[in-house]
């Protein structure tokens, strides 16, 4: 391989003593495969089977449990109304004793709200509450009444011998269950109405990533985690994993299947039914959920992969300083040439394949740097990371193009003072303008596009944006106006006729509109810019402030785009060529108050910013935009 070291001659060969494929091949070919192999072998046969069997045993055991809860909930209410039923019954209707009882029992059972119970088609003979509960929560007792109305139908089933639990949540504006069930007294079939809260059976069903949720047997929701979907009466009969189960329900009271739920995720759901009032509880784990359990098999695959590694390090100890530092180098260099930096000092320390990789790195990093001198670098580093795509495409662009005045003759001034030197001495002058034209650019969010001669062409909203074609607009306006101030500092103390560092006076032409961005040129040559006729109309833009005595023109499509931010005073129409109707130009003042940018003494009208700038107001009526082509006409007249 031929490598040139530092201080060598051009094209003089390095001879590569040491090849590191040699040294390493055997060592780390073999301790690779077998990390790989390894690796490959648990992911694919053990994790993944591994983590959704614990997952669905989880979810059943989860659903067991929330589910033996519930029932044992349910009877516990359904006994201990009975007993207090019992309780009264046997007191022979003594009010003493009947308050003492129901004292008692909503002391021992705080959840419970209320009880009554009620012959079908009648009030409640018995109704007993629990003003604590009900003074706690801020609702009023006095709803039991019309909900236990509205559940007539419902108390009839649960006469005849059919327990059914209500949510009452809607009606109460808290979480709250009515359980119906029979009830037999004096020979007379009544319903007996339990009304308690389902906190309990709420912080039950909370268990880690598992979801758990109750339904009775119409699908009314009563308990859920979601307690706005409670308090809004969802019903969820409707899913078809709840239609699946209770359509096979010979299957046993225990479930579990994989579905996909109405907001198009996968879950694990397990079902149980519950023997009293025909309820159920529903486990849930999500699918995707259940296979970040794979992040700890993932670790102990890296636990191993660690391990090969190291016996690998001991093996390749002696070798180490003379890889992994010089990589190391190269990455950091790789990772700053990525990030725009081409221009680095590398020197090789070894004489391996390593040693002339840095050195072909130094020559590439020189390379790109030069590279970078004649192209946009921000564009280039997007480019080469696959940012900026060949090919054109539609942009809502921002163009801006500016011109020095006079420059030709500025140009046969250096001459005739500089002789030879002019040449040198013009390119001095200009790349001192044309760096601070570029950072206004650049500080905007704009990309130097080119530069034609004097002239300088640049963009918003194509390789990147500042969010929206409004905002692009501004910044296009505000680097013009970045410019104007620029200028006006670098002219202190610049003479008017001075042949060799004379003021600079520049005209700028704006318009926004939809172009075709992309990179264009040759397979051995491209540059990323913008064609089209919103590219044709600001440079024709920029040419009509010398006739207009301005500096900073924007056409109409920009005013509509910036106009309540920025100071401008409107010119007179301009016929241009192939437009069937006048362009709208206006001449930019400045920012409007309370603009980040705007300076102290910002001129306020046309004729203070050109005497500001030293600019001649054109005579009225002698005012020629296209002598050359006549594609302008002021006025818009025929």
């Amino acid at each position: 391989m031929a490598v040139k070291q530092k201080g060598d001659k051009a094209g003089t060969a390095v001879r590569i003593r040491f090849p590191i494929g040699l040294k390493l091949v055997v060592i780390i070919s073999g301790l690779v495969l077998l990390s790989l192999s390894l690796i490959t072998a648990l992911v694919s046969v053990m994790v993944s089977s591994d983590v959704r069997i614990t997952a669905e045993d989880n979810n059943l055991t989860v659903n067991s449990r929330s589910a033996a809860e519930a029932e044992s909930t349910l009877n516990r209410i359904r006994s201990g109304a009975l007993v207090l039923l019992d309780t009264l019954a046997a007191a022979g209707g003594s009010p003493a004793l009947s308050r003492q009882a129901a004292a008692f029992f909503f002391e021992r059972n705080q959840d419970v709200a209320a009880i009554a119970v009620a012959a079908p088609g009648a009030p409640p003979s018995v109704l007993l509450v629990n003003d604590r509960f009900f003074l706690a929560n801020e609702t009023d007792a006095a709803l039991v009444d019309g909900f236990l109305a509205a559940s007539a139908g419902e108390a009839d089933r649960a006469a005849l011998g059919e327990p059914v639990i209500l949510n009452g949540a809607p009606v109460f504006g808290i979480p709250l269950l009515c359980l119906l069930y029979p009830w037999q007294e004096g020979g007379y079939g009544e319903t007996a109405a339990v009304f308690f809260s389902p906190e309990a059976l709420s912080e039950t069903f909370e268990t880690g990533a598992n979801s758990s949720f109750m339904i009775n047997g119409e699908g009314d929701l009563l308990v859920h985690p979601e307690h706005e979907l409670v308090r809004a009466g969802a019903n969820l009969s409707g899913q078809d994993f709840i239609r699946s189960m209770r359509e096979n329900a010979d299957r046993g009271r225990n479930r579990q299947s994989l579905y996909t739920g109405e907001d198009g995720r996968r879950y694990f759901g397990a079902f149980s039914d519950l023997s009293l009032a025909g309820a159920a509880v529903i486990t849930n784990i999500e699918y995707d959920l259940v296979f970040e359990g794979i992040a700890a098999t993932t670790r102990r695959n890296v636990y191993l992969t660690v391990a090969v590694i190291l016996a690998a390090v001991i093996f390749t100890r002696l070798f180490s300083n003379t890889i992994s530092k010089p990589l190391r180098v190269l990455t950091g260099a790789a990772e700053q040439i990525e990030g725009g930096q081409f221009e680095l000092a590398l020197e090789p320390k070894t004489r391996d394949e390593v040693g002339a990789l840095t050195v072909s790195f130094d020559r590439m990093s020189k390379a790109l740097g030069i590279f970078g001198r004649f192209t946009n670098r921000e564009i280039a580093v997007r480019a080469m990371r696959g940012e900026i795509k060949p090919g054109g495409l539609p942009k809502q662009a921002t163009v801006f193009f500016s011109d020095i005045r006079s420059f030709t003759e500025k140009s046969e001034n250096f001459t005739k003072k500089f002789g030879d030197e002019a040449s040198d001495r013009i390119v001095h002058w200009l790349n001192e303008y044309f760096t601070r034209m570029v950072d206004c650019v650049e500080k905007t969010g704009g990309v130097v596009d080119k530069f034609i001669g004097d002239a300088v062409m640049a963009h918003w909203g194509t390789a990147y944006t500042s969010g929206s074609a409004a905002e692009d607009a501004f910044n296009g306006v505000r680097a013009a106006l970045l410019m104007r101030s620029a200028l006006l500092e670098m002219n202190r103390g610049r003479v008017s006729g001075d042949p060799g560092n004379p003021p600079i006076r520049i005209g700028c032409g704006i318009n926004s509109g939809i172009v075709t961005a992309g990179q264009i040129g040759s397979e051995r040559r491209m540059e990323y810019t913008v064609i089209g006729d919103p590219v044709n109309l600001a440079s024709r833009t920029e040419a009509l402030n010398k006739p207009l005595g301005t500096d900073i023109l924007i056409t109409e499509h920009t005013w509509e785009l910036t106009g309540n931010r920025i100071r401008a005073e409107e010119m007179p129409p301009v016929r241009v060529k192939g437009k069937e109707k006048p362009v709208r130009l206006f001449a930019v003042l400045g920012l409007e108050n309370g603009e980040d940018g705007r300076g102290a003494g910002e001129p306020e009208t046309l004729a203070e910013l050109r005497e500001l700038l030293g600019i001649e107001p054109p005579e009225p009526g002698t005012v020629d935009t296209g002598i050359e082509e006549k594609k302008y006409k002021i006025g818009g007249g025929e």
